[in-house]
């Protein structure tokens, strides 16, 4: 069986087990590499697909691994959904994929999914994370601009730079409002979520673990940001300001304009204004915060400069690389680069050239991040099972067998929900509106459930948050186990077949159909309380839904 039949009591040793299996020791690490050089990668002209397939392939030969067969379609088309729109399929689309007889159908299933409504909103859901890390919420935002198709360059941009009178960038803005009254944050928050690196380290001293960064790298990059404020909760940014530290041995230093890679940008001269002048500036910016307008904009700006500087289509520049890793990391569950904020000279990617050119193609593609995602899950690499038959499972850094990976609090609870619902009400119909609809209603009553999951990270271990919220018999049987004509438990104790009834559930909560084991298992199980068929119902569903296939991406 394959784990359908988890007991409730037993959801903790499950989750274990799994958590054990994704452990594998890191791919052993030599000293520092050069940068890799454009004319050693293959050509521009390539798909995306075929370079994965390639260098992974390579290191695969050169070690000897072979990698498994591609995963079964059943659990193909949940992993490409549960990824591209964040819920699992429903029967109807399972259904049509596993019979689908088309040469295609992967490509045919991606055109659809990107198509989908769904996808935006999947889009907002994980990089509203990514970005705010659970903090004050810019999803709106994010809901827009993936709406209206912006690339990664052009968000990056209004993140940092976005403009207080217009409606559609000041939900962007939010990215640095919620961190300006922290400079040190806001400055390693900004290195950790768009360049890939946690600089932290070097605030107080030279990096322990990175020769090449020192405590001139955190202060120069925190200079990009020191003379930006807040004033009434519109974003002003001064004419003027220095910084200066401390360096370890005692000596007081002024800061260069420097961003990561030791590029030091040349600036006007500028002087602290006289008391004088500061009152004038006081009063001005009191006036302004009355009225609710924002500070007028220098004529040199220290945030703009980091991004013209960051968007310098260099090869192997920090910006494309990160974000390439990232979404990487998000469909392999292993990054190139790990851990995925340690991008830096002495932590090689297991594969650099692969790294390099799907960076130099982003930024040739101008951050179309739609055009990377459709290319790695076109990938043969992407689409290979997580079965591994043979003694010692291989390095999860190489990439010869997928990665079980917990699925977002986003896409668990929205999986509760749809996995609970009557199948009938995601049938097609001619009114693919109303399907469209029905979905996101299920989402949005997700959304207000998915703060009591537990949100994955590297290692994921079930909470006690979650475990507890998962034997909480009222509201779990509240949310997910009425017996009403719009929920599975309400369909299948009108099936009177216990095959039929089997197979529903199955089909409905793990997207596939059951083996006959499962089959068999399930039939004992109802027979042996047919006196309590509602009950059985409830039980069988919840063993499904609890069950670790259910909660891991296959």
């Amino acid at each position: 069986m394959r784990g359908a039949l988890m007991r409730i009591d037993c959801i903790g040793r499950g989750c274990q087990a799994l958590g054990l299996a994704l452990l594998a020791l890191l791919i052993p690490q030599g000293p520092a590499q050069e940068l890799v050089q454009a004319e050693e990668l293959l050509s521009p002209e390539a798909s995306i697909a075929e370079v994965v397939d390639h260098y992974v392939g390579a290191k695969l030969d050169s070690l000897g691994v072979a990698p498994v067969d591609v995963a079964a379609p059943a659990t193909l088309v949940r992993r490409i959904t549960l990824d591209l729109v964040g819920r699992p399929p429903t029967v109807h689309e399972s259904r049509e994929f596993i019979t689908s007889t088309s040469q295609q159908r992967r490509a045919e299933l991606l055109d659809r999914l990107f198509a989908d409504p769904g996808f935006v909103r999947h889009q907002a859901n994980e990089f509203d994370h990514l970005l705010m890390a659970g903090g004050e919420s810019i999803r709106e935002y994010l809901l827009q601009a993936f709406g209206d198709g912006r690339n990664w360059d052009e968000i990056f941009r209004e993140l940092l730079l976005g403009r207080e009178d217009d409606a559609q960038q000041t939900g962007a803005l939010r990215f640095v409002k919620t961190r300006v009254s922290d400079l040190d944050k806001l400055t390693n928050q900004t290195s950790v979520v768009f360049f890939g690196v946690n600089i932290s380290c070097a605030k107080c001293h030279d990096h322990p673990h990175v020769s090449e960064w020192t405590q001139d790298h955190f202060y120069g990059m925190k200079s990009f940001f020191n003379r930006t404020f807040d004033n009434g909760g519109l974003l002003g940014e001064r004419e003027y300001g220095l910084v200066k530290f401390k360096t370890t041995a005692g000596e007081s230093r002024q800061a260069s304009l420097m961003f990561l890679n030791g590029t030091v940008l040349e600036e006007p001269l500028s002087k602290d204004p006289t008391s004088e002048e500061q009152k004038a500036e006081k009063a001005k910016l009191e006036a302004l915060k009355k009225k609710k307008q924002p500070p007028p904009a220098p004529a040199f700006s220290r945030r703009a400069q980091l991004v013209e500087v960051a968007l310098q289509a260099k090869e192997n520049n920090y910006f494309a690389r990160a974000i390439v890793n990232k979404i990487w990391h998000r469909f392999f569950g292993v990054g190139l680069v790990m851990p995925i904020d340690q991008m830096h000279p002495e932590n090689p990617p297991s594969h650099p050239q692969l790294i390099a050119w799907l960076a130099r193609d982003l930024v040739a593609h101008k951050y179309d991040l739609k055009r990377l995602m459709r290319g790695l899950q076109m990938s043969q690499t992407y689409a290979r099972s997580s079965r591994y038959a043979g003694e010692q499972r291989p390095d999860v850094r190489l990439f010869a067998t997928a990665v079980l990976r917990p699925l977002s609090r986003y896409q668990y609870a929205t999986t509760l929900r749809m996995g609970s619902m009557n199948p009938d009400r995601f049938v097609v119909s001619d009114k693919i509106e109303e399907l469209q609809k029905q979905i996101e209603s299920q989402e949005n009553a997700a959304r207000g459930f998915a703060g009591q999951i537990e949100q994955p990270y590297d290692g994921f271990q079930i909470g006690v948050t979650e475990a507890l919220l998962m034997n909480n018999a009222a509201q779990v049987e509240k949310e997910f186990l009425s017996d009403s004509g719009d929920s599975l438990v309400g369909k299948l104790k009108t099936i009177a077949d216990p095959r039929e009834l089997v197979e529903a559930a199955v089909w409905t909560v793990l997207n596939r159909p059951p083996d006959e084991q499962e089959i068999k298992s399930f039939e004992a199980y109802l027979a042996r309380r047919a006196d309590r068929k509602l009950d059985s119902c409830r039980q069988l569903v919840w063993a499904l839904l609890t069950s670790s296939e259910c909660r891991f991406n296959y």
